[in-house]
C-alpha cells in the first residue's frame, strides 16, 4: 500500500539511479543525487529550524530551477507540506498568502528577505543555497537517518502534500490543500490512461504554483521518467522553443492552452517542427478547434488529449482523447471521468441525467483536495456533502461550471456558473480583480466582465477622468500580471439598474462581444 508520495522517487531512484530526473537552463540533476538533495534539505529543516515538528506549512520562493523543486521535496521529507510561492508576484498578494499560511519556514534566496522586509515579517528565511555549503557528498547522520524514519513512518496517505493559492472572489487568495493520496491518484491514473513510461522525456511549461506542473512532476518521479524545465522566454520565440524540443528530445507535453495557442497565432510551424512530439495534452482553459486543428495539421500522428478540472479536485477529473476531425466552430469534448473519480451533473440537488440538459460539474472521490487552508467558511461552501447520498457523510466539490452530456455520452464543458473564469491557463475570480481596482483612491467604482468573443478580461470603471495608465500601475502592486484587465471602459458615470446596482447585464449586452455558437 502506498502513502506516500515520495515512495515514486524513491522507486525510480533504485532502477535509475544515474539518470537525469530534472534539469533546468542551468544544470540537470540525477535520481541519485535529486533523493540525496531532497533529504538532505529534509533533515536540515527537521533539525536546525523546526526542532523535529512536522506537519506544517513550509513556503517556497520560486522560480524555474531545480532549487524549487529540491526545496519542494524537502519539506516533503520533513514531514510538512509546500507551498509554491512566486517572488514575482507583488508584494502584497505575496503577505496575504504568508498571512493565511503563517508557515513555520520560507525557502527562499539572499533576495528574497527584501520581499519580506517590505512586508514588514520576520519569518525563518532558509537559503537555499546556505544548506549546501557544508554538505559534502550529502551524507546523513545516525540521528538524521532515524529522524526522517520516523517522519516517514508516521506518515498517512491522507496527510498534505502541497497547497497552491487560486484566486479568491474576496480579493484574499484561497490556499487549495491536496494530501498525497489524491496525487498518488493521480499519477496513476495518468500513466495508466495515457501509457507513461521511463521513455518519457516531459517539456514543463506551466510554474510550479500553476497545478497544470504537479501532473509534470509527479509523472516524471513516477513512471523513471525526465523532465525539461522550459525557460520562459523561449515561449515568447516559438523557433527557438521547437529547436529546444527537439535537442532534448521531448516527446511529452502536458501545457496550458495558452500555450499552445502561441504556436498557432505566429503560425511557428511552418518552419522546423517538434519531431520527436508523440503525446500533447493541454488544460487550464477551453480549447478552441482553430488552435487544436492547427496541430493536428502538422502533426497528425500527435496524440493530443482534453484535460478538465480545477485545482480542489487535483488538476483534473475527465479526460478527452481526441480521437475524430471537429471544425474549427465545434466544441471540443471534456470526456470522461477518470478511474476512481465520481463526475455528474446536478441540477440543483437533482442529477442531470439526460443528454443535452446542461447541470452543473460535480466531483467526488479520491481526487478531492481537502479543502482551503485555514479557510473552513469557503470550504463548507465548495466542499459539501452529496444530495444524492443521505445514508452517510460524503463529500463532494462543486465546480461551479456548467455542462452537459452530448449525443455520444461524452462530457461537454459549457460555461461558468458564476464570475470564476479561466484566462490565460490561470482560474481567475474576477471578484479579486474588482477588489483590487476598488482599492484605488482615484477610481468610484469598477467591476470586471469576462468578453469570452474575444477573450478578454473588460474593466468599466468610474472616475473623475479616464486614467487608464494610471489604473494598470497600480493594479500592478496588487496583481500578478495574468490577472491585469485586457481593456479599460471609463465612464463619468456607470449605469445602475432599478436597484442601484451597477447594471452588468446593460455593460455586457453593450460592450461585449457575443461568443461564437
Amino acid at each position: 500500500m502506498q502513502r506516500n508520495i515520495l515512495e515514486y522517487l524513491e522507486d525510480s531512484c533504485r532502477l535509475f539511479p544515474d539518470k537525469v530526473v530534472f534539469a533546468d537552463d542551468k544544470a540537470e540533476v540525477t535520481y541519485d543525487r535529486f533523493v540525496r538533495q531532497s533529504r538532505y534539505v529534509g533533515a536540515y529543516l527537521l533539525e536546525k529550524v523546526l526542532n523535529g515538528k512536522k506537519g506544517g506549512p513550509v513556503a517556497v520562493f520560486i522560480d524555474r530551477s531545480i532549487q524549487s523543486l529540491t526545496g519542494f521535496f524537502g519539506a516533503v521529507y520533513a514531514g510538512c507540506f509546500y507551498v509554491p510561492v512566486d517572488r514575482q508576484m507583488p508584494a502584497a498578494r505575496i503577505g496575504l498568502i504568508l498571512d493565511t499560511l503563517k508557515p513555520e519556514v520560507i525557502v527562499g534566496q539572499e533576495k528574497d528577505r527584501k520581499i519580506l522586509e517590505e512586508l514588514g515579517r520576520e519569518d525563518k528565511l532558509l537559503l537555499e543555497g546556505k544548506v549546501f555549503e557544508d554538505a559534502g557528498d550529502l551524507s546523513l547522520s545516525g540521528e538524521q537517518e532515524t529522524l526522517l524514519a520516523d517522519v516517514r513512518k508516521s506518515s498517512l496517505d491522507t496527510d498534505p502534500l502541497y497547497t497552491i493559492f487560486t484566486s479568491g472572489s474576496t480579493g484574499v487568495p484561497k490556499g487549495v490543500l491536496v494530501s498525497h493520496r489524491s496525487v498518488i491518484d493521480l499519477a496513476d491514473s495518468f500513466a495508466r490512461e495515457f501509457s507513461l513510461s521511463d521513455q518519457c522525456v516531459f517539456g514543463n511549461q506551466a510554474p510550479f504554483d500553476f497545478d497544470v506542473s504537479v501532473k509534470d512532476i509527479y509523472s516524471t518521479i513516477k513512471n523513471g521518467a525526465t523532465m525539461y524545465v522550459i525557460p520562459k522566454v523561449m515561449f515568447s520565440f516559438p523557433a527557438k522553443l521547437i529547436t529546444y524540443m527537439n535537442e532534448k528530445r521531448i516527446n511529452t507535453i502536458i501545457w496550458a492552452v495558452s500555450a499552445l495557442r502561441i504556436i498557432e497565432n505566429l503560425n511557428a510551424f511552418t518552419g522546423e517542427l517538434p519531431g520527436y512530439l508523440r503525446t500533447a495534452m493541454f488544460s487550464g482553459e477551453v480549447m478552441h478547434n482553430k488552435v487544436l486543428n492547427y496541430w493536428r495539421r502538422y502533426l497528425p500522428d500527435v496524440n493530443y488529449v482534453n484535460l478538465y478540472g480545477p485545482t480542489e479536485i487535483t488538476c483534473n477529473c475527465t479526460f478527452y482523447k481526441v480521437d475524430r476531425s471537429f471544425a474549427d466552430e465545434e466544441v471540443l469534448p471534456i470526456g470522461t471521468a477518470f478511474l476512481n473519480s465520481g463526475v455528474f451533473l446536478l441540477d440543483g440537488d437533482r442529477l442531470v441525467e439526460e443528454r443535452n440538459v446542461p447541470g452543473e460539474i460535480c466531483v467526488r472521490g479520491s481526487s478531492l483536495a481537502l479543502g482551503y487552508y485555514n479557510n473552513p467558511e469557503k470550504t463548507s461552501e465548495s466542499f459539501c456533502q452529496n444530495p444524492l447520498n443521505q445514508a452517510y457523510p460524503e463529500r463532494i466539490y462543486r465546480t461551479g461550471d456548467i455542462g452537459k452530456v452530448n449525443e455520444m455520452g461524452e462530457l461537454v464543458f459549457l460555461s461558468r456558473k458564476d464570475d470564476q473564469i479561466k484566462h490565460m491557463g490561470h482560474r481567475i475570480e474576477l471578484g479579486e480583480v474588482e477588489a483590487a481596482a476598488n482599492s484605488l483612491d482615484f477610481i468610484d467604482a469598477a467591476v470586471c466582465i469576462y468578453d469570452k468573443g474575444e477573450g478578454k478580461i473588460v474593466m468599466f470603471y468610474q472616475a473623475g477622468e479616464a486614467c487608464d495608465k494610471e489604473v494598470l500601475k497600480a493594479m500592478g502592486k496588487k496583481l500578478p500580471k495574468y490577472m491585469f484587465p485586457n481593456r479599460l471602459c471609463h465612464f463619468g458615470k456607470l449605469p445602475l439598474n432599478k436597484n442601484n446596482k451597477i447594471d452588468r447585464t446593460y455593460l455586457r449586452e453593450n460592450y461585449i462581444s457575443k461568443p461564437a455558437i
